[in-house]
């Protein structure tokens, strides 16, 4: 198991990410070096709502309750949430596990 040190940093979070979405997309084509800090959840990846949750729900089993996803999608208005970025999420980890 990694350390919570190494898990705060930010290119193995994105990678976890990266591959939470790929679970997530199923069996649409996510090309991993596709997927920057600045990819957009909804605009550049075409999540929907529901996506969202399963991978929050995805990431909850890799972070457990040392990130709080519920709490950080309520504090974003609807207009934070169409402009996610890969990269806010990421820094919201980091953040949440140091």
């Amino acid at each position: 198991m990694t350390s919570c040190v190494e898990e705060a940093d930010e290119a193995t979070v994105l990678a976890r990410i990266t591959e939470a979405l790929a679970t997530v997309l199923g069996d649409c084509a996510l090309d991993p070096g596709a997927v920057t800090m600045e990819t957009r959840f909804v605009e550049d990846l075409d999540l929907e709502s529901i996506d969202l949750v399963v991978l929050t729900g995805e990431l909850h089993a890799a972070y457990g309750d040392r990130v709080d996803f519920p709490g950080y999608f309520a504090s974003l208005e609807l207009s934070e949430i169409i402009d996610l970025t890969v990269g806010h999420l990421v820094r919201h980890v980091v953040e949440s596990l140091r």
